[in-house]
């Protein structure tokens, strides 16, 4: 398999290290240093792209490799207002597009339990839902796309929520207050909370380093080869 990297922060470097460890490929890397090489026709000498760059150059990339002919794996976030144009295209093109705000097989499952743990306590409105996400000072949105994807499981399960907002210390009752975090280097810690007056519980994931994400997208990629169409992880997992 021959990987092209778009984008070569943190999580680029990991998944290139990984890919190598495999025994794949990588003949392209592509970030801010060399744009004139990210052009349609060196796309085409890969079999897939693993896109992982910025909220704003997020949608340009994952058009060009469908110009190129090539699946891509996205996991940038912060782009979502884009999703059903980019779908769209993807489908116009007959081409392939793999999306996850999280590639880790356990954040995958704890988005799973997030979703059974909101449908038991819907009926149980003397509990407050609310949300936190801790992430590296480097993350450019907020929140995050998994606490976004979290917040979106327990507003389908609890219809009295009607929102998501950010850091707000005193939320209105139908609303989720998501408590943004940005410290260190924490590659990222999730955590759902039902606080009653008698107690409260809890549910956390934590990352302890980028190799589950950067795994997970490497799966992705060798699974995307030879499909046609959009898929995300349920289809990579067959939840």
């Amino acid at each position: 398999m021959k990987i092209a990297l778009i984008g070569y922060g943190k999580m680029g470097r990991a998944i290139e290290r990984i890919a190598l460890a495999k025994g794949y490929d990588v003949p392209l890397v592509f970030d801010e240093t060399n744009l004139k090489d990210f052009t349609v026709e060196n796309l085409k000498t890969v079999d897939v792209a693993i896109e992982f760059s910025t909220p704003q150059s997020a949608v340009d990339n994952i058009v060009k490799c469908f110009e190129a002919g090539i699946p891509v794996v996205c996991g940038t976030t912060g782009w979502l207002d884009k999703m059903d144009e980019v779908k769209k295209l993807c489908i116009e093109k007959n081409g392939a597009f793999f999306y996850a705000s999280n590639y880790s097989i356990g954040v995958n499952l704890f988005f799973r339990l997030n979703v059974y743990l909101a449908r038991l306590m819907k009926n149980h409105p003397e509990y407050f839902a609310s949300m936190e996400e801790i992430h590296h000072t480097h993350k450019k949105d907020a929140p995050s796309g998994t606490a976004i994807a979290l917040a979106d499981g327990i507003m389908k399960e609890n219809e009295h929520i009607k929102k998501w907002v950010l850091n707000v210390d005193e939320p209105n009752d139908d609303e989720l207050a998501i408590q943004s975090i940005r410290v260190g280097e924490v590659p990222g810690t999730h955590t759902v909370f039902y606080t009653s007056e008698a107690d409260e519980i809890k549910i956390t994931h934590q990352a302890y380093s980028r190799q589950g994400f950067a795994e997970g997208a490497i799966h992705a990629a060798a699974w995307l080869i030879g499909r046609k169409g959009v898929f995300g992880m349920k289809d990579l997992l067959e939840l």
